[in-house]
């Protein structure tokens, strides 16, 4: 990517709530914003090193599970540092989400601003549908994403978000 705004979304769409970044990911791209480009990754999240390189600002979309309400919104600042635990070892990547983004710092190449909204989940059985939280949780995602990505919000400014 050369320049502009970047929405990744993660997950593997057979393995239930484990789609929510990729069903956010869909909702962003059908909505056609100008100078946001929306990229979906179904493997390891350390793919994401090489689809944000150039990125001047790049969000991830992925479900986590860290005890929550299901569907419940959280926004984070991955520049500000390390990301919670929540966002580490995850239900079917061999190498999590804070990994990654760690291994992208220690390698200087995080975009300029990078954001991570996680989904919380509930299930990830293999083979199952999105639950209901989680697929009522995809449009408000989608709009707390645009509003990140083209720059009207920071973190600590998205009620909606966290």
């Amino acid at each position: 990517m050369s320049g502009g705004a970047l929405l990744v979304g993660l997950g593997n769409e057979l393995r239930g709530d484990d789609a929510a970044g990729l069903l956010v990911a869909r909702a962003v791209r059908a909505r056609r914003p100008a100078g946001v480009e929306v990229v979906e990754l179904g493997g390891e999240p350390i793919d994401l090193i090489e689809a944000w390189e150039g990125a001047e600002a790049a969000l991830v979309a992925d479900a986590v599970r860290s005890g929550g309400e299901p569907g419940a919104l959280r926004l984070l600042d991955a520049n500000a540092g390390p990301l919670p635990a929540v966002f580490g070892s995850a239900s079917t990547h061999a190498l999590g989400l804070a990994e990654a983004v760690e291994l992208g710092r220690a390698l200087g190449r995080l975009p300029a601003r990078l954001a991570v909204l996680g989904i919380e989940a509930e299930g990830f059985e293999t083979g199952a549908a999105p639950g209901d939280a989680v697929l009522a949780a995809v449009e408000p995602a989608a709009e707390c994403v645009l509003r990140w990505l083209l720059g009207s919000t920071r973190p600590e400014e998205a009620p909606r978000c966290a």
